[in-house]
């Protein structure tokens, strides 16, 4: 992800045929800085927004109006003066109504930066108590970019945690093929048994001194905006690239994602590329596309909702850069690693595209880094 790197952008979209458009939510509102919205376990009418600097806002809908409201703010213990560091990700945990957990992910002060997961507690009013703070996880970040960033609770219940390399540019630390660091890497932890968490006992490297026990794949140079598929419960990864090339990865438990030996499904690094790669069992991207189409691209969802029945089981993702937003669609119904997809572009745009949202009913949204929101509906014809 890039952080305010372009200027300001219209939101005039093109849908190139595919009976799709971007329509604005919430048009009384704007945010600073939006990088994830999520709507509140079985509400229909409340959406949390977060924004990079460290502010939460919810969003209620009464009689057709909108209006937002601070849920917490923390921007005097994170650090969002580099690029991509930040208030980065929330969770609510799966108990959400029964416990009032929720879980934030940022970049607190260290040299240069800390990534921070942790536990906090919803007080009367849906308000976040900011000094019900417990940290669960930190990581040392050697540059201020590639921070990942990005947490969300699995189907199975555990929390997941994307982190990129660490930075700065072509991974000069090792840290993507490297699983005894937690940089570069998806992780999975039990934040409902043990002290500050518990390793879920099948991670890769629960019970070996090979690796990390938190990791559950890695080989990731900047996991951008990821999400499991509601209906099959599968892993999808959006990974920004390096020069050349921006990847999608359909992630499996102990999968190395190969940079930076790749970048995509090409050589990164020539030399001995395709031994190494080999020796590493590098598992390809299901979609790749090139740096003249974007330069940082953003994960989605899978939709599964019921209002544009010619995107059902169709993987959207965007680019930040460009704008632009496709769709996957497999063509079999083969194992993920086997399976093979068309890839269509759908819309045009002139968005910063920061994030993707799905609601309760598996509706998609688009978070525009400049501080609106779109969804995305079929067009009138």
């Amino acid at each position: 992800m890039l952080g305010g790197c372009l200027e300001r952008s219209t939101a005039t979209d093109q849908t190139l045929g595919a009976g799709l458009k971007l329509q604005r939510v919430f048009p009384e509102l704007e945010f600073f800085q939006p990088v994830a919205l999520l709507p509140l376990p079985s509400n229909n009418t409340q959406w949390w927004v977060v924004e990079k600097q460290g502010r939460v806002f919810s969003v209620l809908e009464q009689q057709g109006k909108y209006t937002k409201q601070l849920v917490v703010d923390l921007s005097d213990r994170v650090n969002s003066s580099h690029n991509e560091g930040g208030l980065l990700g929330l969770a609510f945990h799966p108990q959400y109504k029964e416990n009032s957990q929720i879980f934030l992910s940022y970049t607190a002060d260290g040299s240069p930066l800390i990534s921070t997961i942790s536990r906090f507690k919803t007080i009367a009013g849906n308000k976040i108590d900011a000094a019900s703070e417990q940290v669960l996880l930190q990581v040392d970040q050697p540059y201020g970019n590639h921070n990942g960033g990005q947490i969300a609770f699995g189907p199975d219940g555990f929390l997941y945690i994307g982190l990129g390399d660490g930075g700065s540019a072509g991974d000069p630390e090792g840290n993507g093929l490297n699983p005894k660091t937690l940089l570069g890497a998806m992780l999975r932890i039990d934040v409902d048994n043990g002290k500050p968490y518990a390793i879920p006992k099948d991670n890769p490297f629960a019970s070996s001194a090979d690796g990390r026990g938190e990791i559950y794949a890695w080989g990731m140079r900047n996991p951008w905006r990821w999400s499991f598929d509601r209906k099959s419960g599968e892993l999808w990864v959006a990974d920004v690239g390096q020069n050349k090339w921006e990847e999608i990865n359909l992630v499996s438990q102990s999968g190395n994602y190969g940079w930076n030996i790749k970048e995509g499904k090409h050589c990164y690094a020539p030399r001995n590329c395709d031994a190494a790669a080999g020796a590493a069992n590098v598992i390809d991207p299901v979609a790749e596309y090139s740096h003249d189409q974007g330069c940082s691209v953003t994960g989605g969802y899978v939709y599964r909702g019921g209002k544009i029945q010619s995107l059902q089981g169709t993987y959207l993702f965007g680019d930040f850069c460009s704008g632009r937003i496709w769709g996957l669609t497999a063509k079999d119904q083969k194992d993920k690693n086997q399976r093979s997809f068309d890839q269509k572009l759908l819309i045009k745009s002139d968005l910063m595209i920061s994030s993707f949202a799905e609601d309760n009913q598996g509706e998609i949204y688009v978070i525009h880094y400049d501080g609106e929101i779109y969804k995305i509906v079929p067009t009138d014809n």
